[in-house]
């Protein structure tokens, strides 16, 4: 028997309607981006991570000692991967998440405010400073939460959770107004 697979954002149904302007406070969804755990092996944790940070196009991200998850929005899944294990020449096993997880990007003049909601980790500029990730529980779901921008955090979950952390995410901004849409 032969069965066609199609593959579907977790969010599909829930940003189906016709997308609205975006308000102040815009939850975008990424529709598909190429994310990757990095792990370094034994003793190679510093120069992977510099290998990796010396490419602008790759966002860093901690996600334990040793370990990254990398986020590219030009590169297809197996073009990271040949990326990635060439730029880590061995030190670093490399594996494809971009099936798996699901990136929000929370952004606005109120983007701290929302996320201080359900999320116990203190977010101000001089604490947590642009370019830093952490891993910490939004509620009670598991997110890597990153400061891309001044007013601006990503948000990677488990394709599992995504639905849960849409509608968490939405309802802790429905004090402000918040929008949200797929990213283009």
């Amino acid at each position: 028997m032969v069965r066609d697979y199609n593959n579907r954002h977790a969010l599909e149904q829930k940003l189906r309607s016709a997308p609205t302007p975006p308000a102040a406070d815009h939850l975008m969804v990424g529709h598909w981006r190429t994310i990757a755990t990095v792990l370094a092996r034994t003793g190679q944790g510093e120069a992977v991570r510099q290998a990796i940070a010396s490419v602008p196009e790759l966002s860093l991200r901690f996600s334990g000692p040793g370990e990254w998850l990398v986020v590219s929005e030009v590169e297809a899944p197996s073009g990271l991967m040949r990326y990635l294990e060439e730029l880590c020449g061995g030190r670093a096993y490399v594996v494809d998440q971009s099936d798996g997880r699901a990136v929000f990007r929370l952004a606005g003049p109120n983007a701290r405010s929302i996320l201080a909601k359900g999320i116990g980790l203190d977010l101000h500029p001089a604490v947590f400073a642009l370019g830093g990730s952490a891993n910490v529980l939004c509620g009670h779901i598991p997110v890597n939460l990153a400061r891309t921008d001044e007013d601006a955090f990503e948000l990677i979950v488990a394709r599992s959770y995504a639905e849960s952390l849409f509608d968490d995410l939405m309802r802790m901004g429905r004090a402000f107004d918040l929008t949200a849409a797929f990213s283009d």
